[in-house]
């Protein structure tokens, strides 16, 4: 595959495309995401109340679904004490003249780039696409419906499971009881955006491994090797943004990020046998 041998078309024309043609070609892809991810904000702009009080600050509410699921299934097992968390009791403020107000556009952005996402990523599918071989092409067909999956199953896990226990643990954690957590409306963005964004896009771990392998920059090998590492590094970070000691909601977090990594390590193990198979091939 080479990016810089992409054709005109798909006609008899065999002229190559320039580099210059080539960043007219990417312009015009990106002031398609641009208008598209425009369309989004405009989208949540127009329901702003709705997106703000339900969706963003869904997590400061009592009766988030998270916290009302977690404590049916902690009475239903006994382990109420565990599973149910308080109240979350903390008061926002905003401090700058303009922080609602650019909290407000940062807010419509991000929203808008999540909704729009599969359309951006087809947008650069499209781009790249033009330099793969029709094997490269059959190998990758689905990728824009896989792509968007997982990241929109990573959005809702980061939404849905880590920002409510993260908030929860910050609405608790105390250095005295004399300080009272009195967080900005901007502060508390800057959690959300990089736990939800963050989750989407640890979500597509399985497919970049799987285009790694593809170039032969990481192995099955190495992932088995470096394991026992990644489990650690997960059970810490579940262990920092679930509230308490206790081991039931730190697996909670901790099970579909590793489920992640072993299905990353089952892809490229399946890489590797086609290549194998691909070269036995060719000697044969």
């Amino acid at each position: 595959m080479a990016l810089f041998g992409f054709r005109r078309s798909r006609d008899d024309d065999k002229a190559e495309m320039s580099f210059v043609d080539h960043l007219e070609v990417l312009r015009g892809h990106l002031f398609r995401s641009v208008i598209a991810i425009a369309i989004g904000a405009l989208t949540i702009g127009i329901f702003n109340k709705f997106f703000v009080h339900f969706i963003l600050m869904g997590p400061t509410h009592n009766d988030f679904p998270t916290y009302r699921v977690m404590c049916r299934i902690g009475k239903a097992i006994h382990l109420e004490r565990a599973l149910c968390m308080s109240a979350v009791e903390v008061k926002m403020q905003s401090t700058s003249v303009a922080g609602q107000f650019t909290t407000f556009f940062s807010v419509i952005l991000i929203g808008g780039f999540i909704i729009a996402f599969p359309y951006v990523f087809w947008q650069f599918w499209k781009f790249v696409k033009p330099a793969l071989t029709k094997k490269e092409l059959q190998k990758t067909s689905g990728v824009i419906f896989w792509v968007s999956l997982l990241f929109f199953t990573g959005v809702l896990f980061g939404y849905f499971v880590i920002a409510p226990y993260a908030i929860n643990f910050f609405a608790k954690f105390q250095l005295d009881k004399n300080i009272e957590n009195r967080w900005t409306i901007g502060s508390y963005f800057d959690i959300m955006t990089p736990l939800i964004l963050g989750s989407g896009l640890t979500f597509q771990l399985p497919l970049a491994m799987f285009f790694l392998a593809k170039i032969g920059i990481v192995s099955a090998s190495i992932l088995r090797k470096v394991r026992k590492y990644a489990i650690v590094i997960i059970f810490i970070v579940a262990a920092f943004i679930t509230p308490g000691p206790d081991v039931i909601s730190q697996v909670i977090v901790a099970v579909p990020l590793l489920l992640l990594y072993e299905i990353s390590i089952w892809l490229t193990t399946s890489v590797e046998k086609q290549k194998k198979k691909e070269e036995a091939a060719e000697w044969s």
